[in-house]
């Protein structure tokens, strides 16, 4: 069985392939993000994956909503580890959104995970 979104993810040519390995090496520049200017501008570290991911996310706010999430887990003062689970019980609904890929891509790339996250894989604790 292929590996969930290996390195060839979305890369449908050998072309794409080799343009990839070249500019894989490279920064990424991206002047939209969903991360605080100030807080860039800062040099911020955040505390947990949930204060990054969900601090600004206003994509991730919208999926929430309407997967029914309460506020409070998405905008309001619940602790992060619960926001961070009400994030990842809305993910397996995102089949089909650039928000699961995104969200896949970043869980492989920055902590090598390599899964479908869910709320019965994301229990860090």
């Amino acid at each position: 069985m292929k590996q969930f979104l290996n390195d060839d993810f979305l890369l449908q040519s050998d072309t794409a392939r080799k343009l990839y390995k070249i500019a894989s090496a490279e920064p990424v520049i991206d002047f939209h993000n969903h991360l605080s200017a100030q807080e860039i501008y800062e040099n911020k570290n955040y505390d947990n994956i949930a204060a990054v991911w969900l601090g600004h996310d206003h994509y991730k706010w919208r999926a929430m909503r309407s997967n029914g999430i309460h506020e409070k887990f998405i905008t309001g003062n619940a602790p992060d580890y619960d926001k961070y689970m009400k994030w990842c019980e809305t993910v397996p609904r995102l089949i089909g959104s650039p928000l699961y890929h995104w969200n896949h891509l970043e869980m492989r790339r920055y902590f090598n995970y390599d899964k479908p996250l869910s709320s019965k894989t994301a229990d860090c604790k």
